[in-house]
């Protein structure tokens, strides 16, 4: 998923004779904090409403404003991960994208990313969720999808965190199946360390009432 298709087709962009209070009306409407600014189809800047504020200039045209604002930006082949880079890295609300000739294609919202990047991973998707904890040098793909495969599920999506000041990493999975208990079961079996389960309530309780009965048949054999 790239940039390019994550375009909004509702924010507009400001233009450098419009005024702060402009600025500030758009923001509230459309629920940001920052807005693109324009010459025609030359991307100036990204202005925002603490500049605004802290300028003290809502009467004043945008373009007094040119000094203040920041350029972020990407680009329209760039991948959805990238974008979301520039988001966290800069606390972004929105993100202009441009072409390689740096002309203004549009603006991706914060909302929209969260949209497209729920899809990709496969949030709205039914099934189960599952999340294993490990050494880096233990971890592997191959291993980890041979076991959901075979218990005849589907990884929709999958991805790895390395923990601050950690020697361990955890991976999560989401699988195509709500009832997650011959997974966990064969996970168990090749001595992962399980660090949390999310599936159907109903199902994690008959799981561990299975267990108990077969615990409790052990005791009394």
């Amino acid at each position: 998923m790239i940039a390019e298709k994550l375009i909004s087709d509702v924010v507009p962009p400001l233009r450098l004779t419009d005024t702060g209070q402009k600025a500030l009306n758009w923001m509230e409407i459309f629920r940001i904090s920052h807005l693109p600014v324009v010459d025609g189809h030359r991307y100036i800047g990204l202005i925002s409403d603490k500049t605004i504020y802290d300028l003290n200039m809502i009467d004043h045209e945008v373009g007094e404003y040119r000094d203040h604002m920041l350029v972020p930006h990407v680009h329209l082949n760039q991948h959805i991960y990238e974008v979301f880079s520039v988001v966290s890295e800069l606390k972004l609300s929105v993100v202009p994208v441009l072409d390689n000739f740096h002309e203004y294609k549009g603006v991706i919202t914060v909302f929209d990313l969260a949209q497209n990047f729920a899809d990709l991973v496969a949030v709205r998707e039914p099934g189960g969720v599952i999340v294993l904890e490990m050494s880096p040098i233990n971890y592997s793909l191959a291993q980890i999808s041979q076991i959901v495969e075979g218990n005849d599920a589907k990884i929709l999506s999958l991805y790895v965190y390395t923990q601050p000041d950690s020697k361990l990493m955890t991976v999560t999975l989401k699988v195509n199946v709500v009832d997650l208990s011959a997974i966990i079961q064969t996970f168990v079996r090749y001595d992962y360390i399980i660090q949390a389960v999310y599936m159907d309530d109903s199902i994690i309780k008959n799981m561990y009432d299975d267990r108990f009965d077969q615990l409790m048949k052990f005791m009394n054999i």
